[in-house]
């Protein structure tokens, strides 16, 4: 589901959930997966967010330093607000977290208003990820 060159946005937020066990490098290998399928450069990664009671983990942390960043903590209501678009939905996480998906969602609200989906929910054993860009980073 990649995006060719001339559309792939530059700025791309990785929105992050995870189960508190997860570690580091799964949610690595996630990331570049999903980087990979959307066809968009590690580098163009500007920002990697999670639900703010998640943000301050050792797992997500180690994992946003293997890419230069730190973990952009969102709170429910960040992540509440961009849940009329997320597309995946879980049952579990609608009921626990009040949004269809976590990632999702935090890949929205870090990318700003009116962000789009480049790359809805992949998941690994104990991790999703989902990918975003801001509107004006699309034609």
């Amino acid at each position: 589901m990649g995006l060719d060159e001339a559309v792939t946005p530059s700025r791309i937020v990785a929105g992050i959930g995870f189960r508190r066990a997860t570690p580091p490098a799964e949610i690595i290998a996630l990331l570049h997966r999903a980087l990979g399928e959307a066809g968009i450069a590690p580098e163009r990664l500007a920002a990697i967010a999670t639900a703010a009671d998640r943000a301050a983990e050792p797992a997500i942390r180690e994992a946003a330093a293997a890419f230069g960043l730190t973990p952009t903590a969102l709170d429910a209501a960040d992540l509440t607000a961009v849940d009329a678009r997320v597309v995946t939905r879980s049952e579990r996480i609608e009921a626990s977290r009040g949004v269809g998906s976590v990632a999702e969602a935090a890949a929205l609200a870090g990318a700003g208003p009116a962000a789009r989906l480049v790359l809805p929910r992949i998941a690994s054993a104990g991790a999703t990820c989902a990918l975003a860009a801001p509107a004006s980073g699309f034609p």
